[in-house]
């Protein structure tokens, strides 16, 4: 049996390749979560829970502009068929770098309004910095594209962790030599000066110079138009929750929230690091409506993947509390049953989610376009009622109604690219159902707290 693992890892073949790169991918994420942890119990011990809020309404910010913005680079490269092509890389480098500079100017230009809209002047000053890591993102060299294109991922890994690491020491550096939130903001910039200066210097391939390639534009803006709707329509869809819970619940439950989700969405973290890296590559060269023998293979990889993450987010939605009262300490005790609720709450997505890359790899962005819409619509709207109705548990809820109501569309996507498994859905939604009622009767007192304390 390991010979013939070892046999199937080897290779130069599509199979090997997604085997290599999902072990390290699953290997990198669970250091990279160490990382974090650890990075998270030190920096709450430094700092005070408004920083996090603070901080994560700087992320919520610099993530809508990423995300309204997004043309769709890096999937165009993944899918073209000219994404081994120097001047199609170089023209797609060129307008990453431009529309970076864009960001901070613009992040420069909200700062004022943003500040006044969340009663906080320190987002005046916090958001142009803390934003030029925009500038810096867009000078990222294409070979990391490269890399993931071929699902040769082993040297990507390693930089992405040490990018981490470099991180954590200077968010711990400056929380314990400042004890303010720009201790965070800063670490931000020198991270990501750090993973420019690495993957520039260490991964294989050209590199690459401005150009401005007529063809080249062409195709990325017809396959990106509908990658950056997408991407705005996903931008509320995954940080609703901030913007919502940021406006109507005071800023030291958003950072006892934040401590909860940081937790819980571990699961969804490497669920969607894997459709991503890997799905796309394979979708294109297996389509699911291309054979039988191809939609049976991709159901053996999408039930491992759909198992594994069950498994992962079952343990925090039955263990959330008890590893809060563990790690943390009593100005975060409300975060373990946020940390259970998430998790109870992520099931329908992580069901699905494997659904969501085959019309990409397709180059159909235009249906992808139409989930997220749809996602975006439903996450905001059932939000907005549940905040309103019963503050932070209310809002909780929502995340999982929502969730549950997009499934129709799911559908309709899957079944259009020939990946929609019904057996599939039904079993892991039997096990979810399973799990969150043992959640639910294992940590109802800390449940029923938090929603006495959200009315």
């Amino acid at each position: 049996m390991t010979f013939a693992f070892m046999d199937q890892v080897r290779g130069s073949s599509l199979a090997a390749r997604a085997i290599r790169s999902s072990l390290l991918m699953v290997g990198g994420f669970g250091f990279s979560q160490v990382l974090r942890l650890t990075s998270n119990l030190i920096l709450t011990r430094l700092l005070f829970p408004e920083a996090f809020g603070m901080m994560a309404l700087v992320t919520v910010f610099m993530v809508g502009l990423t995300q309204f913005s997004d043309v769709g680079v890096t999937p165009a490269i993944l899918q073209s068929k000219r994404g081994d092509e120097q001047d199609f890389l170089d023209t797609a480098w060129t307008i990453q770098v431009m529309r970076g500079i864009s960001l901070w100017l613009v992040a420069c230009g909200l700062a004022w309004p943003t500040a006044a809209f969340y009663g906080e002047p320190q987002l005046l000053h916090l958001l142009p910095v803390a934003s030029f890591t925009l500038v810096i993102l867009g000078f990222r060299p294409t070979r990391m594209d490269t890399a993931n294109r071929h699902l040769m991922l082993g040297r990507v890994t390693v930089i992405d962790l040490g990018t981490q690491t470099i991180g954590l020491i200077a968010a711990v550096t400056l929380a314990w030599a400042t004890g303010s939130v720009w201790a965070l903001v800063a670490s931000g910039i020198v991270s990501t000066l750090a993973e420019l200066y690495l993957n520039s210097r260490f991964l294989a391939g050209g590199r690459n110079r401005f150009r401005w390639e007529r063809a080249a534009v062409e195709e990325l803006v017809t396959f990106g138009k509908w990658i950056f709707l997408s991407t705005v329509c996903g931008f509320f869809f995954s940080q609703a929750d901030k913007l919502l819970i940021g406006k109507f619940v005071p800023l030291d439950q958003f950072g006892v929230y934040n401590i909860g989700f940081f937790l819980a969405s571990f699961p969804m973290l490497l669920g969607g690091m894997v459709t991503r890296k890997i799905l796309i590559p394979i979708y294109r060269e297996n389509p699911p409506k291309q054979s039988r023998e191809n939609f049976l293979r991709l159901r053996k990889m999408r039930c491992v993947v759909t198992a594994l993450l069950m498994l992962m987010v079952g343990v925090f939605a039955l263990l959330g509390h008890w590893l809060v009262d563990l790690m943390y300490d009593d100005r975060y005790l409300m975060a373990g049953a946020v940390t259970v609720i998430i998790a109870v709450m992520q099931m329908p997505q992580i069901i699905v989610q494997t659904y969501d890359q085959a019309a990409l790899a397709a180059g159909d962005s235009r249906s992808f376009f139409v989930l997220a819409l749809t996602r975006a619509v439903l996450m905001v709207g059932c939000l907005l009622i549940g905040v309103q109705m019963a503050g932070l548990f209310g809002a909780l809820i929502a995340q999982g109604v929502a969730f549950l109501l997009a499934y129709p569309v799911v559908v309709w996507l899957a079944r259009r690219m020939g990946a929609w498994d019904p057996i599939h859905d039904a079993l892991f939604a039997l096990m979810g159902a399973g799990l969150a009622l043992v959640a639910a009767m294992v940590n109802w007192p800390a449940i029923a707290a938090l929603a006495d304390s959200s009315f």
